[in-house]
């Protein structure tokens, strides 16, 4: 435990619970799983490995999609589509379209999004991958493994509908090829990660940016017919070129991640199709993805799993209330609650105490933000902003907001570390436990585990409209085309060709 974990444990008066007496003993037991996990998690039955996920990819047809299923990922589709047009006036999108426009190639491509640009697919899908990562607040997938942390896998909609979406718009594709390839692309990417022994995301690898290549190579290559061989290949393209990491939490380079996994998905197909070869098995081998990456994998997460059953049924795809860090949701809307319910005011605060388990600081880094990049990971500003605006949309996230002298004193007064009772609860849970402190000796406590659009309370379509709409406008869209996009990702199975639907998406 560093000085500064010890600290926040004392303010948050847990010094006694996680003292040098305990924590070596916690250390001791992680320890001895990483290493059970990397030397019992490749088990002969692993061969063939990747031909199993390529045979899923090549094999899987829109029939098989349950129509549950084909309802829950319309929600996700209409989400990536809303945090594109208000990633497009981040700073990221100005600078996305800037280095686009230094890059010479033929007029037309594809559209990027909230723009009037086009460019060729591999450049859309980088642009947009950045552009639907932007804000922070794009969907979550979500755990089953006890041994990892419920809300952090990846956000499976951000590397897998920019690169489907780019092929899907310049070849004239319908909406249904459109969402089959989405569909497989999540499903490929979500397994992965679900696999992948948890050292990988807890030694620093964004999974987001790492997993998320095998999805939008699987999307990529379905649309672009290829066989089972140049499959294999695609996904073993996009395994080498698989890079990210959570130092970059905080920064621009965090959405750059999710963008660069789309592209790879779009170049490892298009470099597959045209003949260029790689291992056939990138997955399951000592040398490959998950054993470099990750230290191991578990087999029985992945092999036979690829649609049964399909994430998005279970354990779900969680959709966020709040452009932060989803780690702080749960929090956020246990703040939110005991505002409302005790009538609370910024100024009768003394003091906030938040508890988790001890993956989720690690997450989020930002104790003392002065960005509205840094506060997206910072527990401290998003009860601060509730606490003091009683809201935390995205006209609270800006560097003008997290800055102002009301907010860093709010920031001061909140102390964020590990709980025992959360660290208890597991982490399969994000539970989160909120303890306020009022001047006048009153003190108000409460917690909680998901957060609004998690499976536990999911949002309708209606409320991710909704939301939709709170994007658009905050991107100054124009209603009547947010409208039209709204009721084309509605009915995007009727859909013949999806330019009609990327039409409302350009300037």
């Amino acid at each position: 435990m560093t000085r500064r974990e010890l600290a926040k444990a004392s303010a948050l008066g847990l010094g006694a619970v996680l003292s040098s007496a305990v924590e070596p003993t916690m250390q001791a037991q992680a320890a001895a799983q990483t290493n059970q996990t990397a030397t019992t998690s490749l088990p002969a039955g692993g061969d063939g490995l990747t031909r199993y996920v390529a045979d899923f990819i090549v094999n899987t047809s829109y029939a098989r999609i349950p129509a549950e299923v084909i309802e829950l990922g319309k929600k996700s589709i209409l989400d990536g589509f809303g945090l594109a047009l208000c990633g497009s006036v981040a700073a990221t999108g100005k600078i996305s379209r800037d280095y686009l426009a230094s890059v010479k190639f033929a007029p037309g491509g594809a559209t990027v999004l909230g723009s009037g640009m086009k460019a060729p697919t591999r450049f859309a899908a980088l642009a947009n991958g950045i552009g639907i990562h932007a804000d922070d607040y794009d969907d979550t997938q979500l755990a089953v493994g006890a041994d990892r942390v419920y809300g952090l896998l990846t956000h499976p909609t951000v590397p897998v509908l920019p690169a489907a979406l780019a092929i899907a718009e310049t070849s004239g594709l319908s909406g249904q090829n459109l969402m089959l390839a989405y569909h497989i692309g999540v499903e490929v990417e979500s397994k992965i990660a679900e696999a992948i022994s948890p050292r990988h995301y807890q030694d620093g690898f964004h999974s987001t940016g790492t997993c998320g290549v095998f999805g939008a190579a699987a999307a990529a290559a379905k649309l672009r017919g290829l066989d089972m061989e140049r499959t294999l290949w695609a996904l073993g393209i996009a395994g080498s070129r698989a890079g990210a990491l959570r130092e970059n939490f905080g920064t621009m380079t965090k959405p750059l991640q999710a963008g660069q996994a789309a592209e790879t998905g779009v170049v490892a197909a298009d470099l597959a199709a045209l003949g260029w070869t790689a291992t056939d098995k990138i997955l399951e081998t000592p040398a490959g993805f998950f054993q470099a990456a990750g230290g191991g994998y578990d087999l029985n997460s992945i092999l036979h799993k690829l649609g049964s059953p399909w994430t998005f049924v279970s354990p779900g795809v969680s959709i966020k209330p709040f452009p932060s860090g989803s780690l702080t949701h749960p929090g956020m809307t246990a703040m939110f609650r005991l505002i409302k319910e005790n009538k609370i005011t910024a100024d009768q605060v003394e003091s906030v105490d938040v508890g988790t388990n001890r993956n989720m600081p690690k997450a989020l880094i930002h104790h003392q933000p002065t960005t509205n990049l840094q506060a997206k990971f910072s527990m401290e500003f998003c009860m601060a902003s509730l606490l003091l605006y009683g809201k935390a949309g995205l006209n609270q996230f800006t560097d003008e907001v997290v800055n102002r002298p009301e907010v860093q004193a709010m920031i001061r007064r909140v102390h964020f570390g590990v709980h025992p009772e959360a660290e208890k609860a597991g982490y399969d849970k994000m539970r989160t436990i909120i303890t306020i402190h009022l001047r006048d000796g009153r003190v108000v406590s409460g917690q909680e585990d998901f957060a609004k659009g998690s499976p536990v309370n999911p949002m309708s379509f209606g409320e991710v409209a909704e939301k939709f709409e709170d994007a658009a406008a905050f991107a100054k869209w124009p209603p009547a085309k947010a409208k039209a996009i709204i009721a084309a990702v509605r009915g995007l199975e009727t859909l013949a060709d999806v330019r009609i639907l990327t039409s409302h998406c350009a300037a």
